[in-house]
């Protein structure tokens, strides 16, 4: 069956209607460049404070099981490696540093780590453990998921949801379906694309993490070896659950090679300060 023209015409109106009303770009482009546009149709602070709420009773669920910062040894070490990472994000945004960023650490053998729009940080155990990472390594982990809030990644999957949720709800009113073909769609979606970051997400934390490790003046080499060790993880019969939402490949390892020559003075000039 051919799609009719008036559901082309409106599903194209809405298209160009949310990129007008809602493309542009949250961060400066850095050394790695870090500044392509987005679609951002729902506001930061929505999202901050659904953030906000989410990361509270996370860190209540994990207290009251015991395994909130049980492990001081390596809350400090996340801790002292957050505080240096945190007011080099001024490069990549201006407002950054003044965020109520906020550490924590759950003892769970997940090799995981996020960090949630806002920068609200939480590190499981088991990925400095099960991995040995050293702090350059965890710089890495670390400047990464930062990276993501920064570019709120999250916001633009949560505006890319409401895009599309927008345009099947015309097409089914159009096309005479009822709401169970929307909520198949919606489900397809959800399934395929907001359940965890793009490539081209991935890529800019990658990037913009490297540097932000580099500025903090963690060895952006670490990236490196941590992707290796990564990679020999995920070859095990239980992948890392921080692959689940983070693809791996060798050509990852090879493309933080090819940023070393950018980000590598910003280290040396770090190492002299």
């Amino acid at each position: 069956m051919s799609i009719p023209r008036i559901l082309v015409v409106s599903l194209f109106c809405i298209s160009s209607l949310a990129m007008l009303a809602g493309c542009e770009t949250t961060t400066s482009g850095g050394a790695v460049g870090g500044d392509r546009r987005q679609l951002l149709l729902v506001s930061a602070q929505e999202l901050d404070q659904l953030a906000a709420q989410s990361y509270a009773k996370l860190k209540a669920e994990a207290a009251a099981k015991g395994t909130l910062n049980q492990d001081r040894a390596l809350l400090q070490r996340v801790n002292a490696i957050a505080s240096r990472l945190e007011p080099q994000t001024r490069v990549f945004r201006a407002d950054a540093p003044g965020w109520n960023w906020e550490v924590n650490v759950i003892t769970d053998d997940q090799v995981n780590a996020f960090c949630m729009p806002g920068g609200k940080i939480m590190v499981y155990t088991g990925l400095a453990k099960q991995l040995n990472l050293t702090d350059d390594e965890l710089a890495v982990v670390i400047g990464h998921e930062m990276s993501h809030a920064l570019r709120e990644h999250s916001r633009e999957q949560v505006s890319q949801a409401i895009a599309a949720q927008t345009a099947i709800g015309v097409g089914t009113a159009l096309l005479g379906l009822g709401q169970g073909s929307a909520d198949i769609a919606n489900i397809g979606y959800q399934a395929l694309i907001a359940t965890r970051f793009s490539r081209t997400d991935e890529n800019e934390a990658d990037r913009m993490g490297l540097e932000l490790t580099a500025r903090a003046g963690y060895d952006p080499r670490a990236g490196v070896t941590l992707w290796q060790k990564m990679l020999n993880a995920n070859s095990g019969s239980q992948p890392p659950a921080f692959l689940s939402s983070h693809p791996t490949d060798s050509s990852r390892v090879q493309t933080i090679q090819s940023l070393l020559p950018t980000v590598m003075p910003l280290y040396t000039a770090a190492q002299r300060r």
